[in-house]
């Protein structure tokens, strides 16, 4: 495929244009596919969920989704992959509940690289475990975007999978490698995919393995997962959800004395990351009103077990880059 998106394609703007290009896709999935089966690795992010009900939406039960929850996954994001897959869609999904394995590989790990490597080749590694119990797979289905293809020449790092054994060939399927992300999104929608899905913003493919600073344990785990979901739940009431581009919480493993029921006692701080950026390459900090913030400290230092500050970062990029780690 030439690496300039032709253009002849309209860009995809509207439900009409995007039914029109979805009843494209089903009708060339179908004739590449015919009765083989496909395999997809199913993250829960925009690409691969679009990709999958676009596929249900071709050839049913053909497609074999595998969720692999690495157990540093957003609150709720398993059950919702889950919930709308499985139960709304009947989907074939297999569910792979892999937290264990991965909070243990990564147990007293602080280097940043050596944790991204440790929760890629483990991601691998589940996957083709997966991959080898199903025999007769011939295709992989992959949610390859446009800039995918621009950004490495033609030649695309199988970011949805993390890579594949070597003695495993499948034939691609890439259905929405055309279009841009602000494409993937109203295609998503036309599919009847849920906002809190197709909206959400960017997620790093290493989760919250990237936010639990230095050596994760699984007890400030649990108070970042639980602080990032009241985050983002007060950004989603007070309209800042669909304002800011991307916004978390990092924790680092760090502790400061506090007090809680009249006693001294040591917590960690939550640090609240709010961005604006077009292109990822340089971001702006987002103003976020007093009284929300008060209302987030409230909440995260009340209701999170082990939090006792909540700080916010004012750092632009440059000089700091989006992600603490």
């Amino acid at each position: 495929m030439s690496n300039v998106r032709p253009e002849s394609m309209a860009r995809i703007t509207t439900k009409e244009l995007a039914d029109k290009f979805i009843a494209e896709q089903v009708s060339e999935v179908q004739k590449q596919v015919g009765d083989k089966k496909v395999l997809l690795a199913l993250s829960g992010g925009v690409d691969s969920s679009v990709v999958a009900a676009l596929l249900i939406k071709a050839i049913g039960k053909q497609l074999i989704c595998v969720h692999v929850n690495h157990g540093l996954m957003r609150k709720d994001e398993s059950e919702e992959v889950i919930r709308i897959f499985r139960d709304g869609l009947d989907a074939n999904l297999v569910y792979v509940d892999a937290t264990d394995r991965f909070l243990d590989k990564l147990a007293g790990i602080s280097d940043p690289e050596k944790k991204r490597k440790i929760i890629g080749g483990e991601f691998i590694v589940v996957f083709d475990e997966e991959a080898r119990k199903l025999t007769d797979v011939d295709f992989l289905a992959q949610g390859t975007i446009y800039p995918d293809i621009l950004e490495s020449d033609g030649v695309k790092a199988l970011h949805n999978v993390g890579g594949l054994p070597e003695d495993m060939k499948f034939e691609l399927v890439e259905p929405i490698k055309l279009l841009y992300k602000d494409e993937v999104r109203v295609v998503g929608k036309a599919l009847g995919l849920p906002s809190s899905m197709v909206d959400r913003q960017p997620f790093p493919g290493p989760g919250l393995g990237v936010r639990c600073l230095g050596a994760i344990t699984r007890d400030r785990l649990h108070a970042l997962r639980e602080a990032d979901a009241i985050l983002r739940e007060e950004f989603e009431i007070c309209g800042l959800s669909k304002k800011v581009w991307q916004y978390f919480i990092a924790v680092p493993d760090m502790k400061s004395v506090g007090v809680k029921n009249d006693k001294r006692y040591e917590g960690w701080p939550a640090i609240i990351r709010a961005v604006n950026t077009t292109d990822a390459m340089t971001a702006t900090i987002e103003e976020i009103p007093y009284e929300v913030l008060h209302k987030i400290t409230a909440r995260i230092t009340n209701e999170v077990e082990g939090i006792n500050r909540v700080l916010l970062d004012l750092t632009p990029k440059p000089v700091g880059t989006i992600e603490w780690e």
